[in-house]
């Protein structure tokens, strides 16, 4: 308390800092928001005696306390030293202002010694310990500040654990979604099949592919790419992938199937501007040409004995581009030798950049590759073109786009 004639300490910002400037990472930042200078000094001093090495700086209202978190004016606090009695703010409101302006700092309360059960209902709000002014000793302070900001650490560890695990389970929800297994009858067509999230977001999002075949034995299959990432597209592709399905089971083939597919996009989709890239390959029995129908979507690479060639048929626009209503997609046939096999990929494939002057491997790079590897057996080719184009863009920020790719081989009907 202070009155009339009093000689009120004037405490600046306080930086308690250790005699070795080489030391200063390793400091704790606190920050102190105290509006009554004799108890901002006194814990200014009691830090001091401590010899916890700490980086403090002094805030005398919540309006202070925020432009110091919002980290303008350096690293942000890793523990706050909340005073409950403050000129805009009091009591458990205080804390929960503070844990909203900054949710990873560890919190500290400060009360009086008739306020211990404000205290307790302080560390039930989401405070990590309370201190009463006037009793705490150097040591215990420097304790209470070490162990507050190691428990907010692990409260942070065990949430960012648990969004890790939800994740997962998110991934692996969409991955049964998006990439399903092969609903085939006979063993005329073999599937080979990768998925490969982007470097950059490690989550599935809209690349999706497909294969089923038909009662008479007509092997269909479809690859497609939903613009943007994350869950939202997934599950747009999830939608598409299960109608493409339901659609072809159902008989619905060629360029029907891309009509019904558009509406279903235009209908599930989160705004105007998404859109979805699409192959569809029809193989019939013999295997002697194949159907396709490209919508917006890359061409497809046939392999044979001779080699390998990239192989371009009519191609319409994207789903969800142009208005329903008009068709603007045609079927194309592709020759296909007696033994051999199809690729069909997302354009995450080749899309990698592959030099510092952010040149991209294109079409014809993936062409190289792939004849490079021409000999090999599906399985290996695959993995091959996978890694192969990972490796070339590693060094220039890797894949940047979810990569699919899958891959249909038939041998020489007998």
């Amino acid at each position: 308390m202070t009155g009339p004639g009093t000689l009120v300490p004037q405490v600046p910002p306080a930086r308690v800092a250790p005699a070795d400037p080489a030391a200063a990472d390793s400091r704790v930042a606190v920050l102190l928001v105290e509006d009554d200078d004799g108890d901002a000094l006194l814990v200014e001093e009691t830090l001091r005696d401590s010899g916890l090495a700490v980086r403090l700086t002094r805030a005398r209202s919540l309006a202070e306390a925020r432009r110091e978190l919002s980290g303008e004016h350096g690293p942000p606090a890793e523990c706050v030293l909340l005073d409950l009695h403050l000129p805009d703010a009091r009591g458990l409101d205080a804390v929960g202002q503070v844990l909203e302006m900054s949710p990873r700092a560890a919190v500290v309360v400060l009360t009086g010694l008739a306020e211990e059960g404000v205290g307790l209902a302080a560390v039930a709000a989401g405070a990590q310990d309370y201190l009463i002014k006037g009793v705490f000793e150097p040591t215990v302070l420097a304790r209470s500040v070490r162990y507050a900001v190691q428990r907010r650490q692990i409260e942070q560890a065990a949430v960012a654990l648990e969004a890790g695990r939800m994740r997962a389970q998110e991934n692996s929800r969409l991955e049964r979604g998006l990439l399903p297994s092969p609903l085939l009858h006979g063993a005329g067509v073999q599937v080979v099949s990768r998925y490969e999230p982007s470097r950059a977001l490690g989550l599935l999002s809209g690349d999706f592919y497909d294969v089923v075949e038909a009662p008479d034995g007509t092997v269909h299959a479809v690859i497609g790419d939903v613009s943007g990432h994350g869950p939202d597209e997934a599950a747009l592709g999830v939608c598409l992938r299960v109608a493409w399905r339901s659609f072809t089971l159902a008989g619905v083939t060629g360029t029907d199937v891309c009509e019904l597919m558009q509406k279903v996009l235009v209908a599930e989709r989160t705004g105007s501007e998404i859109f979805a890239t699409v192959t569809t390959v029809e193989l019939p029995p013999g295997m002697a040409k194949a159907e396709v129908v490209r919508a917006g979507h890359p061409p497809l690479l046939l392999r044979d004995p001779a080699g390998v060639r990239l192989v371009e048929t009519a191609v319409g626009p994207a789903l969800g581009l142009l208005p329903e209503g008009h068709r603007h997609w045609r079927e194309d046939h592709v020759d296909l030798p007696p033994a051999g096999g199809l690729a069909l990929f997302t354009d995450g494939l080749f899309e990698g950049r592959v030099s510092a002057d952010g040149k991209r491997l294109g079409e014809e790079g993936l062409l190289a590759l792939a004849r490079r590897n021409a000999g090999r057996p599906a399985e290996e080719f695959v993995t091959a073109l996978i890694s192969q184009t990972r490796a070339l863009s590693a060094d220039h920020g890797g894949h940047s786009d979810d990569v699919a790719l899958l891959h249909l081989e038939w041998n020489e009907q007998k």
